[in-house]
């Protein structure tokens, strides 16, 4: 006769074999990167399938809208446009003044990067992480490492790519560090993560340094990871306390990323001294490229700045730090509006 309750897997038993699949999956770890890359282009059809009501949702709103909502519209683009239009030409003014100074000088202008507009398919549902999914992958060239950005500052940077989708780790993550300085004075600090989406705070920050509520934060250019002078955040908060050797600094980012929808993707330029990786070819940028004329005061400067003025389609060839070139990469200088 068989026992009613049959006894099962001892507790202890099933504790050493939990305990030793951890450590198998930790040892074989940075092999599995390519099974998750294959599950993750395999799962993308899905992912764009999910998106689909969103945008069947989208379309209908903006379908039957009012004619007195799209007039209203209109109105106010117009007048941001027009708005704009003003800041461009003052911009346009300052930029070749800035040029002929540069020239007399003998400095060198620094070459622009090129640009992809990318959109938001899906947001991180963890808690713990904090993460976009873009609609551009391997195919179009995003590579990881890959600075982005919105219309107000710095969102993140790529942390897994697949053939058509990435991911995009936000700067609010708790594992996020950013290296900024300080616009007013140039102090050097680094920004890391607090895991809320409205702030991000400074470590590590002596009492004697000179930090005030209001100061704007932008990349500074180390690392070779992103570019320097993108604004990242402003200070809100400088705290000191008694006994502390340090300051407590929060920030609040720029960029909205409680609701950030179309971001833009950012490639180093040929001079910046950064290897993509597998030798990834850059894309060609969504905005019409304009020649830039040649000038006598190109050349490049200690930081590998090289001027605006660099003839188009030129191949240009990197060293890194071991001394060996780098794959040529063809960039002609696009202009952004």
């Amino acid at each position: 006769m068989k026992p009613i309750f049959v006894r099962g897997i001892s507790n202890q038993f099933r504790l050493t074999l939990a305990i030793i699949l951890s450590v198998i999956l930790l040892a074989a770890n940075h092999r599995l990167e390519p099974a998750r890359e294959s599950l993750s282009s395999a799962l993308s059809p899905i992912q764009y399938l999910a998106s689909v009501p969103s945008a069947i949702l989208d379309w209908s709103s903006e379908s039957f809208a009012t004619r007195n909502m799209l007039a209203l519209q209109n109105k106010e683009l117009l007048r941001q446009q027009l708005l704009m239009s003003e800041r461009l030409q003052r911009f346009e003014h300052l930029r070749q003044e800035n040029e002929r100074l540069r020239a007399l000088l003998g400095s060198p202008a620094y070459q622009d990067s090129r640009k992809m507009v990318a959109e938001v398919m899906e947001v991180a549902s963890d808690p713990s992480h904090h993460y976009v999914v873009l609609n551009h992958g391997s195919r179009s060239g995003v590579f990881v490492g890959q600075p982005v950005v919105d219309a107000q500052g710095v969102v993140g940077q790529v942390v897994q790519i697949s053939e058509m989708t990435s991911r995009v780790l936000l700067l609010s993550d708790v594992s996020h560090g950013l290296p900024v300085r300080i616009t007013r004075n140039d102090v050097r600090l680094v920004a890391n993560g607090t895991g809320e989406l409205d702030e991000i705070e400074l470590r590590h920050v002596a009492k004697s340094t000179d930090i005030r509520v209001g100061d704007l934060l932008v990349t500074s250019g180390l690392g070779n990871r992103f570019p320097e002078g993108y604004p990242v955040a402003r200070v809100m908060e400088v705290l000191t306390e008694d006994g502390q050797s340090y300051a407590r600094v929060t920030a609040q980012p720029l960029a909205a990323l409680d609701r950030i929808r179309y971001l833009l993707l950012i490639w180093p330029s040929p001079d910046s001294g950064v290897t993509l990786p597998n030798q990834i070819p850059v894309p060609a940028a969504d905005n019409p490229v304009e020649e830039a004329k040649p000038d006598a005061g190109n050349g490049t400067d200690p930081q590998g700045a090289v001027s605006n003025a660099t003839a188009p389609n030129a191949a240009a060839a990197p060293s890194n730090a071991n001394g060996a070139s780098n794959a040529a990469i063809t960039q002609p200088p696009a202009e952004v509006h």
